[in-house]
C-alpha cells in the first residue's frame, strides 16, 4: 500500500497551485494523508477527487467551511496500522512525551503546522512523521511532502522528496 503524507498546502496564500510532483504522487497513492492548513475548500476539493482515499483533518490557517468537513483529529487503521491525524503537536521539546499521551493506541502520528520535516519513534513505538510544506518552505531549503509504504502490516520505506524551486 503506497501513502503519500502532506500538509500545509496554504493554496492560494501561499503558492497559486499545488506542485505538479504533488498531484502525480496524489494520484499514485493508495492512501492521502493532509495533516490540515488546506486554506481553501478547492485545495480539499481537488484532493477528494483525485485521491484514492483521503485522510485529511482541518489547521489553525482553515476557517468555517473546511471545519464543517474536515475533523480537529483523524484516527484510520491502513494494512494493519493504526494512524493518527492532527495539524498542530506542540513545541520540538517534548513532542514525543506529549504525543504518546494524547496518541494512546496510534502506531503512527501525521501532524503538520510547523513546515518543518520531522521523523522520530519515541521510547514507546510511535512514529511522529512532518512532511513539512509542499508549498511554503519557510525557513528549510526545500519544499517537501513524504511517502511511505505499508505491508505486512508495517511502515516501511519513509521517504522525504525535495520539490524543486518554482519558476
Amino acid at each position: 500500500m503506497r501513502l503519500l503524507l502532506t500538509s500545509d498546502t496554504h493554496v492560494p496564500k501561499r503558492a497559486r497551485q499545488l506542485p505538479p510532483l504533488l498531484l502525480a504522487e496524489i494520484e499514485r497513492a493508495d492512501v492521502v494523508f493532509h495533516a490540515g492548513d488546506w486554506v481553501d475548500s478547492a485545495t480539499l476539493d481537488l484532493f477528494e477527487a483525485s485521491a484514492q482515499r483521503l485522510v485529511g483533518v482541518f489547521g489553525n490557517n482553515d476557517g468555517p467551511e473546511l471545519r464543517t468537513r474536515l475533523a480537529e483529529v483523524a484516527r484510520v487503521e491502513c494494512g494493519g496500522v493504526r494512524f493518527g491525524v492532527v495539524h498542530e503537536t506542540g513545541a520540538s521539546q517534548g513532542r514525543e512525551r506529549r504525543c504518546a499521551e494524547r496518541f494512546p493506541g496510534v502506531d503512527v502520528l501525521v501532524f503538520g503546522h510547523s513546515h518543518i520535516p520531522w521523523d522520530t519513534t519515541t521510547p514507546g513505538g510511535l512514529r511522529l512523521l512532518n512532511p513539512g510544506s509542499p508549498t511554503d518552505r519557510r525557513r528549510q531549503p526545500y519544499c517537501t511532502y513524504m511517502t511511505a509504504e505499508v505491508s505486512d502490516a508495517r511502515l516501511r520505506d519513509v521517504q522525504l522528496h525535495r520539490l524543486p524551486p518554482r519558476s
